[in-house]
C-alpha cells in the first residue's frame, strides 16, 4: 500500500486529482448530452421528414460508432480543421485542441444519443389524452409541460438516464489516448513507472466500482424519489 501514499513517495495523490478528472469530464459530458438531448428530442418527434431523418441519423451514428473512433475523429479531426480554418486567415503553426474540450464533448455527444432515445421514449410512453387533456383545460405549453409532462418523463426516464450516466463514465477512459491525465492515463504512468501495472490497474478498477455504485444509489434514490404511481 506504500504505493498509494500521498506526496513524493507514493501515487495517492496523482491518483486523486486523476479521480477528481474523471469525475468533471463525464459531469460535463453527461450535462453536454442532456443540451443535446434537449435539441434532438422534439427534433425526432418532429412530423416533418427532414427534421426526423436529421435526428434519427444523430442518435444511428453515435450510437453504432464506437466510442474510441469519435474520440479520435474529435481529437485529430479538429485540430485539422482549426487548422485549415487559420491558414485561410494566414496562421501556419500547429493547433491543438483542449484534451478535456475534445473529450466531454465527443462523450457529451455520445451521450446525447442515448439520452435523446430515452426521452423520447418516455413522452411517447405519456398517453395522448393526458396532452389533449391539458389543451382543452386551456393550458398553456409551457405550464402543462412543466406541470403535467416533465413529472411523469422524470419518473419514465430516471432509471434509463442512471444508465446513460454510467456509459458516459465509464466512456472517460477512453480519453486517455488524448494525453488528459485521468484514472487510466494515471494508472498507466503510475504502471509503467513503478513496472507494477496489475496493481495499478487493479486499484483503478477499484476506483471505477466505488464511482459507479455511489452512482447507482443516486439514481436509485432519484428513481424512489419521482415514483409516484
Amino acid at each position: 500500500m506504500e504505493l498509494l501514499i500521498f506526496g513524493d513517495k507514493g501515487w495517492g495523490d496523482e491518483l486523486f486529482y486523476a479521480t477528481l478528472m474523471t469525475i468533471s469530464v463525464a459531469i460535463t459530458a453527461f450535462l453536454i448530452g442532456f443540451f443535446f438531448a434537449f435539441i434532438f428530442v422534439p427534433v425526432k418527434l418532429s412530423k416533418n421528414k427532414i427534421l426526423k431523418f436529421i435526428g434519427n441519423t444523430y442518435t444511428t451514428v453515435f450510437r453504432g460508432v464506437p466510442e474510441l473512433l469519435i474520440i479520435y475523429l474529435f481529437f485529430f479531426g479538429g485540430s485539422g480543421a482549426v487548422m485549415y480554418v487559420a491558414k485561410i486567415f494566414g496562421y501556419n503553426e500547429y493547433i491543438e485542441i483542449n484534451a478535456f474540450l475534445t473529450g466531454a464533448l465527443s462523450i457529451g455527444l455520445i451521450s446525447g444519443a442515448y439520452s435523446t432515445e430515452v426521452f423520447r421514449g418516455a413522452i411517447l410512453s405519456i398517453g395522448s389524452g393526458q396532452f389533449e387533456g391539458a389543451k382543452s383545460l386551456g393550458l398553456k405549453k409551457i405550464t402543462y409541460f412543466i406541470y403535467v409532462i416533465l413529472p411523469q418523463v422524470l419518473r419514465l426516464a430516471i432509471p434509463n438516464l442512471g444508465n446513460v450516466w454510467q456509459i458516459t463514465l465509464k466512456d472517460t477512459a477512453l480519453i486517455s489516448v488524448t494525453g488528459l491525465v485521468e484514472i487510466m492515463r494515471q494508472s498507466y504512468i503510475a504502471a509503467g513507472s513503478t513496472r507494477n501495472p496489475l496493481f495499478f490497474y487493479i486499484f483503478a478498477a477499484v476506483i471505477y466500482l466505488i464511482l459507479t455504485t455511489f452512482s447507482l444509489k443516486f439514481f436509485n434514490k432519484l428513481e424512489r424519489k419521482y415514483n409516484f404511481s
